[in-house]
């Protein structure tokens, strides 16, 4: 039987927090141990989870991610032979989906938005053959008569709301439901509160005016979504 490394969090943000000074574990019994870190990948192919609570890790992660993956495309994503628009069709099936894998649970903050921009613009203008001199507006390389694809910053609220109905429309004993409306107790530490993804989605739904009765209709979620652009 193969062994399974087992990880925990070093817990920062609490009044008697387990540091990781002087220890690399923590005993749970059974002789099992977990190792303390400050951040892991869950599962080979899942989110990169953080100590902070935040989306700079998994962002660095799957933009590492698709930037492999746009590699091993290069050939086909940049082929002449072959329309913008089916090379933006293939980009959004295979590159894409793997830049926003676990994206729907992020709490980004404008730094995150800007960096998955950037790395995008990128495979953009090389699967155009443009160049930063050729001074062209990214959504001119965008827009239909191009690639056809729209600005990342509209497509991730569009995969949260549509997460966000899909728990909403779960059992209200499901665990996901309940961890998406959980409360934590206990006081707060000094200082300003991390972003959440419950937080982010409440803003979502504000830009769009959404509420909850419109987030479990899938018709109405459908429309919403795809307002604000």
């Amino acid at each position: 039987m193969s062994k399974v490394a087992a990880k925990s969090f070093i817990c920062r943000g609490f009044l008697n927090p387990v540091t990781s000074a002087g220890r690399t574990g923590v005993d749970i019994g059974a002789s099992a141990k977990l190792e303390l870190v400050d951040k892991f990948c869950y599962l080979p192919v899942g989110d990169m989870l953080s100590v902070d609570g935040d989306a700079d890790a998994a962002v660095e992660a799957r933009i590492r991610i698709s930037w492999n993956m746009f590699r091993q495309l290069v050939p086909l994503l940049t082929n002449k032979d072959v329309s913008l628009i089916m090379r933006g069709r293939l980009y959004s099936s295979l590159v894409r989906s793997s830049m926003l894998h676990g994206s729907d649970t992020w709490p980004v903050r404008k730094e995150n938005v800007v960096a998955l921009q950037r790395a995008e613009m990128r495979m953009v203008r090389w699967m155009c053959g443009v160049k930063l001199k050729d001074r062209l507006p990214s959504k001119e390389l965008r827009e239909s008569q191009r690639l056809g694809i729209d600005d990342i910053a509209l497509v991730l609220p569009q995969n949260r709301l549509r997460w966000y109905g899909h728990v909403l429309q779960k059992e209200d004993d499901d665990w996901v439901k309940k961890c998406m409306e959980y409360e934590v107790e206990g006081p707060r530490p000094r200082r300003r509160p991390n972003r959440t993804c419950r937080e982010v989605v409440r803003e979502d739904c504000q830009a769009r005016k959404m509420n909850k009765v419109h987030a479990i209709d899938r018709c109405k979620r459908r429309k919403m979504i795809k307002d604000v652009r």
